[in-house]
């Protein structure tokens, strides 16, 4: 008998960049709050997006410059305009920016100009109110934004982010006379840096506020690694795993296994455990405290990271001579939640999950993930209907996905399934190959999973034209992809919520 308790929820992935809009990327502005109205429509309670940090090479969300700064390329340049930080003009005479995909460098060149444009004009002429507003998001981030915009600052004085090699070892290895000159020269810049991150915050709980407005709860995403060039490695190298002197020692990755007889090599630093406990993991709370103030439920990426990581010598070619090294999890844990309370986390446990790990994610009562296109494997040469992904074998602490980011789209992996297999998904689902994906949906609406997210390709049907990331690679075709804000039709919005309240997923329903 289904607990009273329990509460399923439906949600949609999209990220912001994702949106529809006139200046390249998807943005803070009307848009987003164009489709928190058409979730609400939806009947839907949860928005999933990916990290919000500031990209770096390749563009991936996962590979941020920093864990507590946010990317100002989904700064609203028109609101900066109504605000009077910007001439309208400068937005009437954009660039023709492609639709379909993100043109990251073409926005970066057009969009960055305005936004510092902004932040000058802002120092000139913000009222007292705004600019108290200005100062007390200084007073409060004090602890990481300091050190990111020195470091946004200096990665555009050498045209690197690779502290550890390109920058001057005075200034990389953080000496304080190196610091307190960097300041006093850059103090202009410093504080035009400063500014563009309160636009970026100020917007984003603007939006987020909106969410809240209509009922409708935001998951985040947390990688579990910082990257080597960000500002999180150059401003706490100690926790790292890096030498005094600012040399990488250990590369975080993956094992051996059957899709990579070499292993992933990430080639993230790995963390200086023994000095994280030292005091009592101080930045590991302070981060997700950040998260916390963005998002109100936190996906862990990685989960399994925490109770044990991949490590892997930085000499190395291949992750296939690295090492399991224990990871403190469940004192990590306990630290953040006695400073934090109660958090809402999903464990990313994908992948090839070992006892411990699972230990890990009940003991913290932290629901895990099931993804239906992993649902159809045999087992002695014949269909597992015990699988564990699939929907009729969920159990409540679960947050099931027809695929994230990472996978293919439904449409184009059942298309890439050989004719056996394409027969095994038919069978499970009793319908032909023109419904696959929506019946695909409404398993997973129907099953007892407290969270159900669907990718918004899948409610388009979008095949994997539309795919967003393929892990492993890096190329223009990753994280790029946008919605065309044509393609989503009535009938599918309406099909959509139909399944969101016919099976018990709707806001305000228990």
């Amino acid at each position: 008998m289904k607990n009273k308790t329990e509460r399923r929820v439906a949600g949609i992935l999209l990220h912001p960049g994702m949106l529809p809009g006139a200046y390249g990327i998807g943005d803070f502005g009307q848009g987003s709050r164009d489709f928190l109205d058409l979730l609400s429509r939806m009947q839907v309670s949860l928005w999933q997006i990916l990290p919000l940090g500031p990209t770096g090479y390749g563009d991936s969300p996962y590979a941020a410059r920093s864990s507590f700064a946010g990317n100002e390329l989904l700064i609203d340049l028109r609101s900066l305009a109504i605000e009077g930080f910007l001439d309208i003009d400068a937005l009437l005479s954009a660039p023709s920016f492609p639709s379909d995909y993100v043109d990251y460098a073409a926005v970066r060149a057009w969009k960055e100009p305005l936004l510092a444009l902004a932040a000058a004009r802002f120092l000139k002429t913000a009222d007292d109110t705004l600019m108290e507003e200005f100062h007390a998001f200084c007073a409060a981030q004090a602890g990481w934004l300091e050190d990111y915009a020195l470091y946004e600052v200096l990665c555009v004085h050498y045209g690197d982010s690779r502290w550890f090699t390109t920058w001057d070892k005075d200034i990389a290895l953080r000496k304080p006379d190196a610091l307190v000159s960097w300041r006093e020269k850059k103090a202009v810049e410093l504080e035009n840096a400063k500014i563009r991150q309160f636009f970026f915050f100020r917007q984003w709980q603007a939006v987020r506020s909106y969410a809240h407005g209509k009922g409708i709860s935001i998951i985040g995403d947390l990688p579990i690694y910082v990257a080597a060039d960000s500002a999180d490695a150059w401003s706490h190298r100690e926790l790292l795993s890096f030498s005094p002197d600012g040399v990488q020692t250990e590369l975080g990755g993956v094992p051996p296994d059957a899709f990579s007889a070499t292993g992933q090599l990430w080639g993230n630093p790995v963390y200086a455990w023994e000095k994280h406990e030292e005091d009592g993991f101080a930045w590991w709370t302070r981060r997700l405290a950040a998260a916390f103030s963005q998002v109100d439920i936190l996906r862990l990426d990685h989960f399994r990271g925490f109770a044990a990581c991949w490590v892997v010598p930085a000499s190395a070619s291949t992750a296939a001579s690295g090492r399991w090294v224990a990871s403190p999890g469940t004192r990590l844990l306990a630290a953040a939640r006695e400073k934090l309370g109660n958090m809402d986390i999903i464990a990313e446990d994908l992948g090839v999950i070992t006892p411990d790990v699972e230990q890990l994610r009940v003991e913290n009562g932290f629901p895990g993930m099931k993804i239906l296109q992993f649902a159809f494997e045999k087992k002695d040469g014949r269909f597992n209907p015990h699988h564990d992904y699939l929907p009729h074998e969920y159990d409540y602490d679960s947050a099931a996905y027809t695929g994230t980011h990472d996978n293919q789209t439904s449409r184009g992996w059942f298309s890439s399934l050989s004719h056996e297999y394409k027969d095994m998904v038919r069978c499970y689902l009793q319908c032909d190959d023109g419904d696959v994906v929506w019946q695909m949906i409404r398993v997973i609406m129907m099953s007892r999973a407290r969270y159900a997210v669907f990718p918004i390709q899948d409610i388009l049907g979008c095949g994997d034209e539309a795919r967003f990331n393929t892990p492993g690679t890096c190329g223009t075709h990753n994280w790029g992809w946008r919605m065309n804000p044509e393609a989503l039709q009535g009938w599918m919005v309406e099909r959509f919520s139909g399944m969101v309240t016919m099976y018990g997923r709707s806001t305000g329903q228990a």
